[in-house]
């Protein structure tokens, strides 16, 4: 048996951008085990380590050599491979080429009784160390970045120059290349605290080398740094950090060596709305802020330090000037927007450009206007709700040419309802405001008030029905404007019970565009942006573990609003799950009818001269039908399902006992007549024959 050996290896750069870092730690998780076993070299576990100046990769278990490889090909008959006169043909030849044999080594063997060409391959042993060099200049070359560059007079690519590289078989260099470097044994430590070089003896050695030269080599190593430092704070100034997980992640990773320290600034900041003031820090300047028992924020915030230690109040001291101007700025730009009403920024909003073809903000902002007009009569809200919701609509993008969202973008909404509560707005439209980009991402909130969801959904669904009409809906996975994410926002705002019908919004929203002039196929948008709702909802259904062909069968019943497609399909998904034989029975049934019927013939049954199980099942129809059409009038969507439920015993019982080819004309065609009917009462509830073919 061969030895085992460690293979270690580093790629050492400049700084890496963090959110570049993590993803490159992902890819190299798949990439290493994969370039190795594509050359078939044997080894153990795959150790992934990185930090913001090196990425490394630590493999255990490494044979010696690859194992030997006998490999058979099966090709042609030997009838297609060779001739009368026993030439090979054009299919021996290429069969042998393509396995990189000459087509004089083919065999010929039998197999099934019939002959056959076979290509027996010997693949030999090869020296793991003399493949690795291009192995791992490979990995190097495939890491996939979002933005590369070229350095020096190198020709070769990456995130950022590379300054060095590391690559140990055991004690043995492999002498990988690239960008002009030849990997040797020398790491570099922490740029200031261990700058180096270090020399590494063995590559089990490398991940120790490294953290003795004050670096914390892995992202979770560094994640569990941070938060025990941010523990200690909370512990001795009983504070409360608030650690967003994207803002972790970056901070994680702009560190190797990284240090809690606690910052503060003047409490005069804190008569600035905590928002910005928030937003100043934690996306401008990567601190954390820390809050009372009561959830306010204080003036004190978390800094984490990539530099030494022992110079924790140099640091300190640094990063309190830095912020400080910051929030100068924030409290300059909210006090000079406060000199004014929310309102007299509206006009200004012609001086940002919404869309090339679409307009400006101030064009979007009277297209909203009119689609809250629109939603709050449809909704049949009160008049001063709808006042409200009108008003909110009309100023809701008004904060966007105010200096304090134009320096800190992420409060945009959230500044312009404190400007809003300033100029005398009524509490419900400031809210409204602050509310109407809500919900932004999957598992957000979304606005409290109708008020505040009317707002929202008329500029969620202006952007879609707008962006269709010039044709940059989405395709494929580029989604630029986040229209699916917006759409999915509208389904969950109807869902949870905004009482309007998304195909008038539709309609409305589009009247407003055809009435600015914008040219577009009214019709194929219309259809175009009502397929995309049904879509998104399918897709959410889906996620949420809902059956396919239970929505299949909801959407084959030409159901296209969310709120009745939700509501249906499941309403239909549980009666399956709580009596899955009946409405597999149901489906069996259906399914029958459906491909027996004949639809020219009408659904008008002679009763007279339907006996036994005819009349049965036609009373049974008929007392249905009227339960159903009841129950869909009230969107009692439980209740329709458990009336058809009751069809399943008398249309058993006609298929059992009823030959519905029936030689007598009239007596075939009356049958055929009540089997239309029995699929009709199923027609605005659901296609059954969709779940047949998940009938037991």
């Amino acid at each position: 048996m061969s030895n085992l050996h460690v293979l270690a290896f580093e790629i050492g750069t400049e700084e890496i951008p963090a959110f570049d870092l993590h993803k490159a730690t992902l890819q190299l998780e798949k990439l290493v085990p994969a370039a190795l076993d594509a050359v078939r070299i044997p080894h153990g576990t795959v150790s992934i380590y990185t930090s913001p100046r090196r990425l490394v990769a630590i493999v255990a278990d490494v044979a010696d050599a690859t194992e030997a490889l006998e490999e058979v090909f099966r090709g042609p008959s030997a009838k297609i491979a060779f001739d009368a006169e026993g030439n090979p043909t054009k299919a021996a030849v290429g069969f042998a080429r393509g396995k990189g044999l000459d087509v004089g080594a083919l065999e010929r063997r039998e197999e099934n009784g019939a002959e056959y060409v076979f290509a027996a391959k010997s693949i030999p042993a090869r020296d793991v160390a003399e493949l690795l060099p291009d192995v791992l200049h490979g990995i190097i070359e495939d890491i996939n970045w979002p933005k590369s560059c070229r350095w020096g007079t190198t020709r070769q690519y990456f995130s950022r120059p590379v300054r060095w590289l590391v690559a140990l078989l055991d004690e043995r260099v492999i002498p990988v290349e690239f960008a002009g470097l030849t990997a040797g044994n020398l790491t570099y430590g922490h740029r200031f605290l261990a700058p180096g070089p270090h020399e590494v003896a063995a590559a089990a050695d490398l991940v120790g080398v490294i953290e003795g030269a004050f670096v914390v080599a892995s992202e979770p190593a560094r994640e569990a740094v941070i938060r025990a430092g941010v523990e200690r704070v909370e512990a001795e100034t009983g504070l409360r950090a608030e650690l967003p997980e994207k803002t972790l992640l970056e901070v994680t990773n702009l560190s190797e060596y990284p240090t809690v320290i606690v910052g503060t600034f003047d409490e005069e900041f804190l008569r600035v709305p905590e928002e910005i003031i928030v937003d100043a820090m934690l996306m401008h300047q990567r601190y954390f802020p820390l809050y009372d028992a009561a959830s306010k924020l204080t003036n004190k915030f978390i800094v984490v330090s990539n530099g030494d230690p022992a110079c924790a109040d140099i640091i300190r001291n640094g990063n309190e000037r830095v912020v400080r101007p910051r929030l100068s700025d924030a409290k300059f730009f909210y006090e000079e927007d406060l000199k004014h009403p929310l309102e007299a920024f509206v006009d200004r909003l012609d001086e940002v450009v919404f869309q090339e073809a679409l307009g400006t903000m101030k064009d979007k902002t009277d297209r909203i206007v009119a689609l809250a007009t629109h939603l709050a009569a449809d909704a049949a809200l009160a008049e001063a709700d709808a006042s409200d919701a009108v008003r909110a609509a009309y100023l809701a993008k008004a904060d966007l040419v105010t200096g304090a969202v134009v320096e800190f973008t992420s409060v945009q909404g959230i500044m312009g309802s404190y400007y809003a509560e300033a100029s005398g707005e009524s509490e419900q439209v400031a809210r409204a405001i602050a509310d109407h980009y809500r919900p932004r991402f999957a598992g957000d909130e979304p606005p409290a008030s109708v008020v505040g969801r009317i707002v929202a959904v008329s500029d969620k669904l202006d952007t879609i029905c707008g962006l269709f009409a010039v044709g940059q809906g989405p395709t494929g996975s580029s989604d630029p404007f986040a229209l699916r994410r917006g759409a999915i926002g509208i389904v969950a705002m109807l869902e949870g019970g905004l009482p309007v019908s998304l195909g008038r919004a539709i309609d409305a929203s589009l009247d407003t565009y055809a009435g600015a002039g914008i040219d577009f196929d009214r019709d194929e948008v219309r259809k175009a942006v009502a397929e995309f709702f049904v879509t998104r909802t399918k897709v959410m259904l889906r996620d949420s573990g809902v059956s396919p062909d239970t929505i299949d069968a909801v959407l084959a019943a030409a159901v296209r609003e969310p709120v009745q497609i939700i509501a249906r399909t499941r309403a239909l998904e549980t009666a399956r799950r709580h009596e899955p034989e009946t409405f597999d029975d149901l489906a069996t049934a259906y399914a029958r009818a459906n491909n027996l019927r004949d639809a020219a013939l009408g659904s008008t049954v002679d009763g007279d001269i339907a006996g036994g199980a005819e009349a049965t099942l036609l009373a049974a129809i008929d007392e249905v039908e009227a339960r159903v059409g009841a129950a869909l009038v009230a969107d009692d969507y439980a209740a329709a399902l458990a009336a058809l439920a009751a069809l399943r015993g008398p249309i058993d019982t006609f298929f059992a006992d009823v030959l519905i080819m029936d030689k007598d004309d009239q007596v075939r065609e009356n049958r055929l007549r009540l089997l239309n009917r029995f699929v009709g009462v199923f027609a605005n509830v659901a296609d059954f024959g969709r779940m047949a073919k998940g009938a037991k």
